[in-house]
């Protein structure tokens, strides 16, 4: 009994504990475990929201990007170093996504309760104006703690995605096709060809390296982080096209669908953000 208790205990601190303590990366285990939690995760906010009547319009997802970035750019204050452990181990993959989730479920309260009091004041701008305090304030505190040293690296990132964007949509544009005419679709495939881009900057040009298992297979085959465009896009348009066509046309389904494009989006900037604030900072 106390044999297997210990290689238990080994495989928890192997898989789990120490890719956090050391922020390792990922490995196979644990980034099949942190999908089903968030799967899981995901669900429970979607309760969540219905319960408390908030409906996922495309404002709400609109007014819920500066969170996204907020996160993001609160976790490269502490590739910094100036956040010690303890702490610090709150703001590294997947804690910080706990930890921003729960920040931004408060001001979501808290931005519903002051609209509620003052019909004036509209639900989906107070929100935003919180998570846009958040992100400058994080913006602020990084540029007070490093210097931007290359500057061309978010001029590259959104560049490269939008040129990759554009192409796609004429393709689709000129095979009939009005899957990317779909308010919510052109920014999955934005936010991930921007982590695409982010990856391609970082690995290609200035000598990082993929963390994530499959993304980090796939560039060491090829010899380039060029892949991620291909991956992304054979990823990402027939997710779109099962979302768009494999859902019942109620509102339950509606809603559902939506928020499932908000996780992806989710799922793509975060990083996307992390990494090009990181590069342009020399972090």
């Amino acid at each position: 009994m106390a044999s297997l208790i210990d290689e238990i205990n080994r495989l928890i601190n192997e898989y789990y504990i120490e890719p956090i303590l050391q922020d390792s990366g990922y490995n196979v285990v644990n980034t099949i475990t942190w999908a089903v939690i968030l799967g899981i995760f995901v669900f429970g906010i979607l309760k969540l929201l219905r319960r408390y009547e908030i409906s996922i319009s495309d404002r709400f997802i609109g007014s819920l990007i500066p969170y996204i970035l907020a996160g993001a750019s609160l976790r490269v204050i502490e590739d910094t170093g100036v956040v010690e452990p303890p702490l610090s181990y709150l703001l590294i993959t997947p804690n910080i996504y706990f930890l921003s989730a729960l920040t931004t479920a408060i001001l979501l309260f808290v931005s519903r309760w002051i609209s509620s009091t003052d019909e004036r004041k509209d639900f989906h701008k107070v929100f935003a104006f919180f998570g846009s305090v958040w992100f400058v304030a994080n913006i602020v505190t990084l540029l007070y703690l490093k210097d931007v040293v290359l500057p061309w690296v978010p001029f590259f990132v959104l560049g490269a995605a939008s040129i990759i964007l554009y192409l796609a949509y004429l393709v689709f544009d000129r095979a009939g096709s009005v899957m990317l005419k779909n308010k919510l679709n052109p920014p999955i495939l934005l936010v991930h060809l921007l982590d695409a881009s982010s990856t391609v900057a970082g690995v290609d040009f200035l000598g990082y390296y993929e963390k994530h298992v499959v993304p980090a297979y796939l560039i060491d085959l090829t010899g380039t982080a060029l892949v991620m465009y291909p991956l992304k896009l054979s990823i990402f348009i027939p997710v779109i096209y099962l979302l768009d066509t494999r859902f019942e046309d109620d509102e339950e389904s509606r809603t559902l669908k939506k928020f499932l494009k908000l996780v992806i989006i989710v799922l793509g900037l975060a990083p996307a953000c992390r990494n090009t604030i990181r590069m342009t900072l020399g972090i």
